[in-house]
């Protein structure tokens, strides 16, 4: 289980480790072209809540810590719906792996 710390308190936010990465990828490419927007999650049952949103703008520190330390396979349908949920009003939406992995171009090789 990784976290994401998010804020200059440093508010954590634990996120499996293959999701964080695809999570990870997605907002460093919406923040790197300057696009703020918003992220939604379920919390876990044991906290009483129903889902959390924050604020992700370049400005604002973040810090993706894994608890592995060997990074995951990229599943590229995952990153593109991660990114395309992110151009809604609703905002970035941190959602289930697809379970088809879309192939490998040659920048990826």
């Amino acid at each position: 289980m990784g976290t994401l710390f998010y804020g200059s308190d440093r508010y954590a936010i634990d996120i499996d480790d293959r999701a964080l990465a695809h999570l990870q990828l997605a907002v460093v490419t919406k923040l790197r072209r300057h696009e703020s927007f918003s992220l939604t999650w379920r919390d876990d049952q044991p906290s009483g809540q129903g889902r959390s949103v924050i604020w992700m703008h370049e400005s604002i520190p973040l810090h993706f810590v894994y608890a592995g330390s060997r990074m995951a396979a990229v599943n590229r349908l995952w990153v593109a719906e991660l990114l395309e949920s992110a151009s809604t009003t609703v905002g970035m939406r941190l959602v289930s792996e697809p379970t088809e992995i879309a192939p490998a171009t040659e920048d990826d090789r």
